[in-house]
C-alpha cells in the first residue's frame, strides 16, 4: 500500500469520525436535559449547602487580596473562609515558600510524619455519561471490561500481597452495568483483605450509600469536577452526571447513609482553578460544620491526557499553583486528609507529602484487570498516570524522606 493510500484512508477515517461526532453533538443539543433539575428517582436532601457554596464562589474576587491579607491569614491559628480565600489568591504566590513552611508545620502537628498508602482498583469501565474530558466517556472508542466476583477477588488478593490494607474501588458511571448490588459485592470481597475501603463511583441516594456501608464501605469520594454550573453543562453533555445539584449533594447523602468519611475534589484546569479550589474547600467546611463527626478528605487532581485525546492538559495550573492549592487546604482544614494522585509525577508527589499531603497511592493502574496475572479480558485506562512506581518503591521513597508509611488508619473493635 502506498503512502498516499495510507494518508487518504487516514483522512477518510478522520473525516467519518468527525461526521459521527457532529451527529452525536447535534442529537444531544436537541434532546438535552436541564442540568439543574433532578431526574426521577434522584434524592434531594433539601440542603442549603449548595446555594451557599455557589454564592460564595460567585462573589469570590481573588484579585482584591493583598500581601497583607495573606500574611494576616498566615498569622491566624484558626483560619476563616476569608483567610482561605486570601491563601488561594494570586497575592499568595510570592509568599509560597512561607505558606509551604506553615503548611508543613500544621501537617506535622496533626499527622506527625505519617503518610497513608492505598491503591485504586478499577473493577469496570462502562459508562453512560458523555464527559468530554474523560477516557471512560460513553462515546470514546476504548476496550470496555467488567470484572466478575472471581476476578475481583484475584485482583484484591494481588493487591493485598503488596502489604496494602486500604483499597479504593472505582467503576465507570453505569448503573446498568455496575449496579449498587455489584458494587456491594465488591465491598464484601474487599472486607476479607483490607481494613479500609473507599468508593469512587457514581452518586447515589442515601439508602444506597447505607447499603454499601453495610457491605463494608467506609468512605465515599465524589469529584464535582467544576463548581461553575454553566461550565459544567458544557462539559457533561449526556447521562446522569449532567445533573449538577445531584452530584454536588452526593457527599451529604453519603453521610446521611452512615459513611464515616467523604472526599472532595475539583478537576483543576477545567475552569478557573482558584474559584473551583475555593468552592471545594468551602463545600467541605460547611459539611463538616453540619456533620461534625465526618472525616474530611481532599484530592487535588489536574487534568491528564486520555485515550484518543492527548491534548487534554491543565490550563494555568502549574506546579506552584498546585502546591498553593494543597497548602491552602491544609491551612484552612488542618485535620483533613489530602491525597496526591498518580496524575502527578514522582518528584511532585514526593514534594507534596513532605509538605502538606498525607495520603499517597502506589502500584496504580487506571485500567481494568491489571493487578492479577491471569485476567485475560482487560479494559482500557481512564487516563494516563505519571507515577508508575510500585508499592515498595513508594514505601522506600517515603522512608528516604524520613516519613513513616502507614498501611492502615482505622481499627475495628
Amino acid at each position: 500500500m502506498s503512502q498516499d493510500t495510507i494518508t487518504e484512508n487516514s483522512s477518510k477515517e478522520h473525516w467519518n469520525e468527525s461526521i459521527v461526532n457532529e451527529v452525536i453533538l447535534e442529537d444531544l443539543k436537541q434532546n438535552r436535559i436541564d442540568h439543574m433539575t433532578y431526574l426521577p428517582g434522584m434524592e434531594d436532601p433539601h440542603s442549603d449547602i449548595m446555594d451557599k457554596v455557589i454564592d460564595a464562589m460567585n462573589h469570590y474576587d481573588y484579585e482584591k487580596y493583598t500581601e497583607a491579607d495573606v500574611r494576616r491569614a498566615l498569622a491566624h491559628d484558626n483560619r476563616t473562609p476569608e483567610d482561605f480565600a486570601a491563601l488561594l489568591s494570586p497575592a499568595a504566590l510570592p509568599l509560597l515558600e512561607e505558606i509551604a513552611q506553615e503548611a508543613r508545620r500544621e501537617t506535622r502537628k496533626h499527622f506527625g510524619n505519617s503518610v497513608y498508602m492505598f491503591t485504586p482498583l478499577y473493577i469496570a469501565n462502562y459508562c453512560e455519561n458523555y464527559c468530554i474530558y474523560c477516557g471512560f466517556n460513553c462515546h470514546n472508542k476504548i476496550n470496555r471490561a467488567m470484572l466478575n466476583p472471581e476476578q475481583i477477588e484475584k485482583e484484591m488478593q494481588a493487591i493485598a500481597e503488596t502489604g496494602l490494607q486500604e483499597v479504593l474501588i472505582l467503576t465507570g458511571e453505569s448503573r446498568a452495568k455496575s449496579d449498587v448490588k455489584y458494587i456491594g459485592e465488591a465491598c464484601k470481597i474487599a472486607r476479607k483483605y483490607f481494613r479500609v475501603i473507599g468508593l469512587e463511583v457514581y452518586p447515589m441516594n442515601s439508602d444506597e450509600y447505607a447499603y454499601l456501608h453495610e457491605c463494608g464501605a467506609d468512605y465515599v469520594t465524589v469529584f464535582q469536577e467544576t463548581y461553575n454550573s454553566d461550565k459544567y453543562e458544557t462539559l457533561h453533555l449526556a447521562g446522569h452526571k449532567r445533573i449538577f445539584p445531584y452530584r454536588l449533594n452526593a457527599q451529604e447523602r453519603a453521610l446521611m447513609g452512615g459513611m464515616r468519611g467523604v472526599g472532595f475534589g475539583a478537576l483543576l484546569g477545567l475552569d478557573d482553578f482558584r474559584k473551583d479550589a475555593f468552592a471545594t474547600g468551602y463545600h467541605a467546611y460547611l459539611l463538616q460544620r453540619k456533620y461534625p463527626h465526618a472525616e474530611i478528605a481532599f484530592s487535588c487532581p489536574r487534568l491528564r491526557p486520555i485515550i484518543n485525546n492527548d491534548r487534554i492538559n491543565p490550563m494555568d495550573v502549574h506546579e506552584p499553583q498546585l502546591l498553593q492549592v494543597v497548602c491552602a487546604y491544609r491551612l484552612f482544614m488542618p485535620f483533613a486528609s489530602i491525597t496526591v494522585s498518580t496524575r502527578e509525577c514522582a518528584r511532585v508527589r514526593d514534594n507534596m507529602v513532605n509538605i502538606a499531603a498525607t495520603k499517597i497511592s502506589a502500584g496504580v493502574s487506571t485500567g481494568i484487570g491489571e493487578h492479577a496475572d491471569d485476567i485475560e479480558e482487560k479494559g482500557d485506562d481512564q487516563f494516563e498516570i505519571s507515577d508508575d512506581r510500585s508499592v515498595k518503591e513508594v514505601y522506600d521513597a517515603l522512608l528516604a524522606h524520613d516519613l513513616q508509611p502507614v498501611m492502615n488508619d482505622y481499627i475495628y473493635v
